[in-house]
């Protein structure tokens, strides 16, 4: 079962992420952009960036892992339980959201380290 230790661990593989807090609880960030955060509220889970059709689809999966509140319907955004999430899943998801939050130099700089 992943954790927030290994969410992390996830997303330091990747340039210029820093972890720090948003709205008083741990969150990541790639060059000042959050991409997520390990919510406490009541319903717990990581709030993660995503593409609006990927949440849609993860929604539809019927996939308990995957899940919103409707404080985040109309964002783009998906809510993830880590007691249920794949960890290849959720390495696959920290990707997604950083390439969607990092700056153009950040990531061309990254895709060309990885060619």
């Amino acid at each position: 079962m992943p954790t927030w230790d290994d969410v992390v661990a996830i997303a330091k593989r990747y340039p210029e992420v820093e972890e720090t807090t948003s709205w008083r609880s741990p969150s990541l960030k790639v060059k000042g952009k959050f991409f997520a955060r390990l919510r406490d509220e009541a319903e717990g889970g990581l709030a993660i960036v995503c593409e609006p059709g990927e949440k849609e689809a993860l929604l539809a999966s019927g996939d308990s892992a995957y899940y919103t509140t409707p404080h985040y319907d109309g964002y783009a955004m998906i809510l993830v339980d880590l007691e249920k999430v794949e960890p290849e899943r959720l390495e696959e998801l920290v990707e997604d959201a950083w390439l969607l939050k990092a700056p153009v130099r950040v990531r061309q700089a990254y895709e060309s380290a990885q060619n």
